[in-house]
């Protein structure tokens, strides 16, 4: 078996791992840095993330004039997720959080050349208010995959002496532990089975969350919340748990929330799929009717994105069937549909500003035109009547019939037969307070008949709830390191990123401020780097 010391090891090469990399060595240590990926996939998730951050009280807020402070933060993130004051690890990552956001990720990613786009966007307000009170979401220009790839650039750099080694195709297999601390790793060569042993005294867990896998998110889900017949994958493959487990049986860690997950309540299949039941997460339109099985209004309160994400999974989870349709035409479809990660957000992730401008103002019909053409969950048609048939072929039912799907939608467009003073709809009301937002107006139409003339066609698209990110982990404190069934740090193990919770193994409680999870793993990869290294 071949040997290899290090001073830390680190196992995946996800974003919270390359940081934690890039800091060591910027401190001078030598990193090996262990990933079960091909090469061109290191980076992880973040290679496909959209992009967007959560943070709090960034220069480009202060020249929105949005007031914003990690007190107000805190009282949203708190109360948004429910969090038990009792549980220690978690509220004070939440606070670190939302004091060093600013500091530790939108001032130091500008200082890596990392840029933003020039607005700040309003997500996860809650349906009655109790979300994000101002909005925080920054979104990198050059999506995730431009952050990545810069990251991933100045590990390299950092790499004065060779003092940086990079094994792609390696799964760590066990850690090692020598007179009650860490020794280093056992990594197994997946393409050949050849074993290596790396030797450290610091060894750095940064293998993604524990639900990657639909074993685990099956055998990890809140038994009191309803849990549909299918689900499709939007997370890591390789994120299985199995270290999480092994640190835990084998160590004396604690996994904390394991089922807290942050999912997504309008997938569908991607057309053409890295892996098994890979599936690609939209962001449901605001004017699209989100129906049943049958094509009937779901409600009381319908169903409206851009508000409590968690609170749609549940609903969506509770339908009768494990699948949902959006309702909508192309005028709506060209302003407001979107899908999340860097994949289909050409214009942004290759920064072509000119190209990204002209489809927000004047629609991106490239993007539904592909969807229309690759996707056969995506169905078009010039009437109600051929939607409904083509529905009910694509699920193998007679479930939608073609009276209800029309009444649902005269319906919905009765609310604006007497003009636009005398609707009485939750989803137009929850449209036009999005709308008063600048960055929500421009993406966001304004209400109208789903049946105005000029508007079609129509367009249904089959959703299914899509797994995403673990919201628990591995409890962490503040430096990054794994806590014991005593809540004492295990020598010289320390775990960063979605494997830890993002911090704490659980910091954002049941649901999230959407956008803290990239932020999360830079901030907890540069707080063990730090204690690494300095012991502060």
């Amino acid at each position: 078996m071949a040997a290899q010391h290090h001073d830390v090891v680190i196992v995946g090469g996800g974003l919270a791992g390359i940081v934690t990399a890039l800091e060591a060595l910027r401190a001078g240590q030598s990193v090996a840095l262990v990933d079960r990926d091909a090469p061109e996939r290191l980076g992880g998730l973040a290679l496909w993330a959209f992009g967007g951050m959560a943070l709090v009280g960034t220069a480009l807020q202060a020249r929105m004039k949005i007031p914003d402070s990690p007190e107000a933060a805190l009282r949203d993130w708190v109360r948004f997720g429910e969090m038990d004051p009792a549980d220690t690890y978690p509220q004070q990552w939440a606070r670190y959080y939302v004091e060093h956001s600013r500091a530790e990720v939108y001032d130091w990613l500008l200082g890596e050349g990392v840029k933003f786009m020039p607005a700040v966007n309003w997500i996860e307000r809650g349906r009655h208010g109790e979300g994000s009170s101002v909005p925080r979401y920054h979104i990198i220009w050059g999506t995730a995959r431009e952050l990545t790839r810069r990251m991933i650039a100045a590990m390299r750099q950092a790499d004065t002496g060779g003092r940086l080694t990079v094994l792609h195709r390696h799964r760590a297999s066990a850690l090692d532990l020598q007179q009650g601390r860490t020794s280093g790793v056992l990594a197994v060569n997946e393409d050949t089975g050849a074993e290596v042993r790396l030797t450290a005294a610091v060894v750095v867990l940064a293998m993604g969350g524990i639900n990657g896998g639909h074993a685990q998110t099956r055998a990890n889900w809140p038994t009191n919340r309803p849990l549909p017949a299918t689900l499709l994958n939007g997370a890591h493959p390789f994120a299985d748990g199995a270290m999480h487990h092994h640190a835990a049986d084998r160590w004396g860690a604690q996994i904390t929330h394991a089922g807290e997950m942050w999912n997504y309540a309008a997938g569908f299949p991607h057309p053409f799929p890295h892996f098994e039941g890979h599936g690609l997460s939209t962001i449901p339109c605001k004017s699209a009717l989100w129906l049943n099985h049958r094509g009937e209004r779901i409600g009381p309160e319908p169903l409206v994105t851009g508000f409590d994400t968690h609170w749609l999974c549940q609903q969506v989870a509770a339908q009768e069937k494990p699948w949902t349709w959006h309702l909508l035409n192309w005028r709506i479809a060209a302003k407001e549909f979107a899908i999340s990660g860097a994949e289909h957000n050409q214009r942004i992730r290759d920064m072509q500003f000119p190209a990204f401008l002209k489809e927000t103002l004047l629609g991106n019909h490239r993007l539904v035109k592909q969807m229309a053409a690759e996707s056969k969950h995506f169905l078009v048609d010039d009437t109600l009547a051929g939607l409904a048939a083509k529905m009910n072929a694509l699920a193998g039912t007679n479930d939608v019939q073609p009276a209800v799907l029309q009444a649902t939608a005269d319906t919905f467009d009765a609310n604006f037969a007497n003009g636009a003073k005398l609707h009485n709809d939750d989803q137009i009301r929850r449209i036009l307070h999005a709308r008063q937002w600048g960055p929500d107006k421009l993406r966001t139409c304004a209400p109208a008949p789903l049946q105005k003339a000029g508007s079609g066609p129509y367009i249904a698209i089959q959703m299914q709830l899509i797994t995403r990110k673990s919201l628990g982990g591995l409890r962490t404190d503040l430096a990054s390191r794994v806590l014991d069934g005593a809540d004492q740090p295990i020598p010289g193990l320390y775990c960063v990123g979605e494997a830890a919770g993002f911090g704490g193994g659980g910091a954002s409680g049941k649901r999230s401020l959407e956008g803290t999870f990239l932020p999360g793993c830079i901030l907890t990869a540069r707080a063990a780097a730090r204690h690494i290294t300095t012991g502060r």
